[in-house]
């Protein structure tokens, strides 16, 4: 099923992000069953607090006439700015890893006419819930919390 692999390759940039000392989340956008563009967040790795997961993906897809017929797989429920861009740019439909450990915006997206399905994948759980034992610093900076 497309769905299982789009979002193994999400969960993948996610660990690649991880072992490279940054947040674990990734994501790709699809359009119908090809690969358009791969991203992680970046925000550790670049010192950029904008490269979230989902705006590196999106920088990669570079132009594109519309994204209207893709779909935005990410391995963690998407922060307000990550929602409000995938709402600027018109994708129609989010897949999400999980939104245990960081969740919220879904019920935004929705009023937005985004579709949004929360698939609870086991790796993105463990891998998120690992990084805020870990380094509970790191993701307290993320999310904008003391």
């Amino acid at each position: 099923m497309p769905t299982d692999k789009f979002m193994e390759e999400a969960y993948a940039l996610a660990k690649k992000s991880y072992d490279e000392g940054g947040l674990p989340i990734g994501a790709v956008l699809v359009r119908g069953d090809e690969i358009v563009a791969r991203g992680h967040n970046q925000r550790v790795q670049l010192g950029d607090p904008i490269a979230h997961g989902e705006m590196d993906c999106l920088r990669k897809a570079g132009r594109q006439k519309s994204y209207r017929d893709t779909v935005l797989y990410t391995t963690l429920s998407p922060c307000m700015m990550c929602s409000g861009t995938i709402v600027q740019f018109g994708i129609p439909k989010v897949v999400i890893g999980e939104n245990r450990n960081f969740g919220g915006n879904e019920e935004f997206l929705r009023s937005r006419g985004v579709e949004v399905e929360i698939v609870d994948h086991p790796g993105c759980i463990d891998l998120m819930e690992r990084l805020i034992r870990e380094k509970p610093e790191l993701w307290n900076e993320d999310i904008m919390e003391d």
